[in-house]
């Protein structure tokens, strides 16, 4: 099984369309948002995959009785700070912001801590923990749209930048 992993998309419809189409080729099977999708119209190229996704708020989800209800309509998992999805024998932690990511990582309780928030690509291991900021999507700050695609199998992160 393959995890999907992005942040920070920004209502950037293009970056996202790439982003869709990137999980579906790679056969993604499980899409997580680490926040900062805006607005709810940015959420149908996600729904497009035809998978499920885990996400959390972001600080500009601004609009988050719509996001939440577009969410529920979808039949996806949208948590206001934390999620905490299990695929087979691997936990993850989802949290937008990185404050928390250190001690969640030394916890010892999950496989992955997956954040955003600071659009910048991090992918280390901090003990038996990957800890992972797909960087974003929107590609506003960097100029580059990256994601990461996990293979749950071996639990090995990939990192993709997007090309359109």
């Amino acid at each position: 099984m393959k995890l999907g992993l992005l942040s920070d998309s920004h209502d950037n419809l293009p970056a996202l369309r790439a982003a869709a189409r990137t999980f579906q080729e790679a056969g993604v099977a499980h899409v997580i948002h680490a926040g900062d999708f805006v607005a709810p119209f940015s959420l149908p190229p996600l729904r497009d995959i035809g998978v499920p996704v885990t996400a959390v708020y972001g600080n500009n989800d601004g609009e988050r009785v719509f996001l939440a209800r577009r969410f529920a309509e979808f039949g996806w998992d949208l948590e206001p700070k934390f999620a905490f999805p299990v695929f087979g024998t691997v936990r993850v932690a989802v949290h937008h912001e990185p404050e928390p990511v250190e001690a969640l990582a030394a916890s010892g309780m999950y496989d992955i801590v997956v954040y955003g928030h600071t659009h910048a690509l991090e992918v280390r291991r901090q003990g038996e923990v990957w800890v992972i900021n797909p960087g974003e999507v929107g590609g506003w700050l960097t100029g580059r749209h990256t994601i990461v695609i996990v293979d749950l199998e071996t639990v090995t992160p990939s990192v993709v930048d997007l090309d359109f």
